[in-house]
């Protein structure tokens, strides 16, 4: 009789746990289809809700440039009462899907977004577009077959190269250094960024056009991803292949990559007589502040700027204005004497 009681018991107690397990998983998969329509109707979502939230998904966060272009942006969200969500992308692909389906999941208003890679902008605005999500491209355009494919917001690359490769023209001029045999000049580039090659072409254009003595065979270019440690490892290997140069001037795609030539030039003891001209000032201005740095000068637009029209563009395009495809910021040179005035408060 209790072998027999026993057993009945242990028979319940098993279909009471087969039944719960039933029950989780039946409201698991009705959770994930609920999911997945909701996302399909998100901007919906949040506008029923009347929380604004907009996604910053910078490729490479951690860098001084996407960090303040990512706070102005905030206090600009904020400022018209909404929720701003920073994310670095670590300069991962993968990092960076994740991130925007995290958007998507979230019911994100709008997203401003520089992508680690920009084959991938057609996924990225098919993905956010299927869900309803404005996007707004910052620095690198969101790009197909050479045309944007979302609004962008950036530097004019050329002009800003241009402004580059004169002031350094100038400067090779005033020092006679055009025919000077073991005077070189390194520009840095990022072929595989869009928005970086014309400011490499921009710079070699103008500083040949304005020091047309200067011998072509003294230009040398190192390509790197963007970042200072490939900056400098790119930078110091054409030093060391070329040492035959004791005077380098320098300029480049980006601030971090100049500065990682300034490092090169240090470590093999070239800075002295080396002339960096960087391309932003988010980075020079804590050159400015040394004894003594390779960095000369620096072409100065604001991420200030940068980050609050992005936003601006983006609160259009949420508010279903038409808006423009392109907006580019401007520019100027800055230099240990004049930067404090140029920059104002970013000088600090």
């Amino acid at each position: 009789m209790k072998k027999t009681l026993s057993l009945v018991l242990a028979l319940s107690m098993l279909v009471g746990f087969a039944g719960c397990s039933n029950v989780s998983s039946t409201g698991t998969a009705a959770a994930s289809g609920s999911a997945a329509a909701t996302s399909t109707a998100s901007t919906a979502a949040g506008a029923s809700s009347g929380k604004l939230k907009v996604y910053g998904i910078y490729k490479a966060g951690d860098q001084t440039w996407f960090i303040d272009e990512g706070a102005a942006a905030k206090k600009a969200v904020e400022a018209a009462g909404g929720e701003f969500i920073y994310v670095d992308a670590k300069m991962s692909p993968e990092e960076y899907l994740k991130a925007v389906d995290n958007a998507i999941a979230n019911h994100a208003s709008g997203v401003l977004t520089c992508v680690p890679d920009q084959t991938m902008s057609q996924s990225v605005v098919t993905k956010l577009t299927n869900a309803k999500i404005p996007v707004v491209a910052a620095d690198d355009a969101l790009e197909a077959n050479g045309k944007k494919i979302a609004p962008w917001v950036g530097i004019d690359a050329y002009g800003i190269g241009k402004i580059n490769g004169k002031w350094l023209a100038d400067y090779a001029n005033k020092n006679k250094y055009a025919s000077e045999s073991d005077v070189g000049l390194l520009i840095m580039t990022m072929d595989t960024v869009t928005s970086c090659v014309p400011r490499a072409k921009g710079e070699e254009d103008a500083f040949t056009k304005d020091c047309q003595n200067f011998s072509k065979s003294k230009i040398f270019k190192a390509d790197y991803d963007g970042t200072t440690d490939k900056g400098n490892t790119a930078a110091a290997a054409v030093f060391t292949a070329h040492p035959e140069i004791k005077t380098w001037l320098v300029t480049g795609a980006n601030e971090e990559g100049t500065v990682g030539a300034c490092r090169a030039l240090e470590s093999a003891g070239l800075n002295k007589k080396a002339c960096v001209v960087g391309l932003g000032g988010y980075l020079a201005k804590d050159e400015f502040k040394k004894a003594s740095s390779p960095m000369k000068a620096a072409t100065y637009f604001s991420s200030d700027s940068i980050g609050t029209t992005s936003f601006k563009v983006l609160q259009d395009k949420i508010a279903g204005k038409d808006v423009k495809m392109e907006t580019a910021v401007s520019a100027q040179i800055v230099t240990p004497q004049n930067y404090k005035q140029v920059m104002g408060a970013a000088a600090n």
